[in-house]
Parts: C-alpha cells; structure tokens; sequence
C-alpha cells in the first residue's frame, strides 16, 4: 500500500525562515534556529546540521536538535563527498538505519530511537559544503513540493555560509593590513 507522502511544509513557515535567515549575523544562532525549526514545522524526532571538512573528508556537527550528546559523540563521519549522491545534489532517503548498509553507527541510531533519516546536501555553486539530516522514529516520506522546498532552503543557506566566509576573511585581511608597519603600507593605499 503505496500512500501519497503528505506536504509537511508550511508555505508561511518557510517563508518566515527564508527571511529570517538573510537577517542573522551568527551562524551558530541560525544553525540552531534553523534545526529547531525543522523539528517542529515537520513534527520529526530530530535535525542536524553537518558540514564537510575536505581536510579530514569527515562531516562534523555544528547543529543539531532532539538528538543527545552521546549520539552526537558517536565518532567521526568519514565520507567520500565525490562518490556520494549527494555531490550529485541528490537528496538521500534511508528507510530503514538499523539495516541501511551507509549507516555508520547502526546500533547508535536504534538507542537514539531513530528508525528512518533523510539527508538533503547544503550547496553553494557546484559545491556540496555539507549537509541537513532529519531523523525521525518511523519511516519518513516527504512530498516532491516538501523536497522541492528543502533544496531551496539548503542553497540559501550554503550562499549565507560562503558569504559569511568571506565576510570572516577580509575581517581577517583588513585586520592583517591595519598591523603593518606604516613604511610598508605607502604606495598600496593609492
């Protein structure tokens, strides 16, 4: 019995994430509004937000909402980017984590109470920067529009991540270029 998934999204909701996101100047702020947010409009068990490290090709947790610490201390997350669907921009749906062979920590998730996740991939131009994971305690299926939402939202967010990077490093540059000693500043100010 194959039962259309149910829209889960609100359009006034959304809306109002949308907007609110272009106005935060802490990510770390955004982050967590960001998952509490997901839990609560989609009514899911939990969310967490991942971003890659190409140093370590791991994803490391900058936020999460309704999963505990010890979850969240598991161990690391090594994943390949490039052989993954989500380097493709594909969402992932894993039905079933305790026998889902990409399941890393299994037995983690069972404790945790998480029976199914989906992993939407966080994009700023080609690149996949990291990932939105929502976890929930039964199967989990969303509407195309649900899905169709969600992909906007990760790209919004990964052009805030990359604008905020930026922003970070001429901080750092005007920073750097303000310590120089005066005689090595003449000639590049003109």
């Amino acid at each position: 019995m194959n039962e259309e998934p149910v829209r889960r999204i609100n359009f006034r909701a959304f809306k109002v994430l949308c907007r609110e996101m272009s106005t935060y100047e802490d990510l770390n702020t955004l982050f967590n509004e960001i998952v509490e947010l997901i839990c609560r409009s989609f009514e899911v068990k939990a969310c967490a937000i991942l971003l890659f490290d190409e140093r370590l090709q791991e994803l490391f947790h900058v936020a999460s909402y309704g999963i505990s610490d010890t979850y969240l201390e598991k161990g690391p997350i090594p994943i390949r980017i490039e052989d993954s669907a989500l380097a493709k921009g594909q969402v992932v749906c894993i039905e079933d984590m305790s026998t889902d062979k990409r399941i890393l920590y299994p037995d983690a998730a069972e404790q945790e109470g998480f029976a199914s996740m989906i992993c939407f991939p966080i994009s700023c131009r080609k690149e996949v920067i990291g990932m939105i994971r929502v976890y929930h305690h039964e199967q989990l299926r969303l509407a195309e529009y649900d899905l169709d939402s969600f992909s906007v939202l990760n790209r919004l967010l990964g052009l805030i991540i990359e604008h905020h990077g930026m922003k970070n490093f001429i901080e750092e540059v005007k920073s750097s270029f303000s310590n120089l000693p005066l005689r090595m500043i003449k000639g590049i100010e003109s």
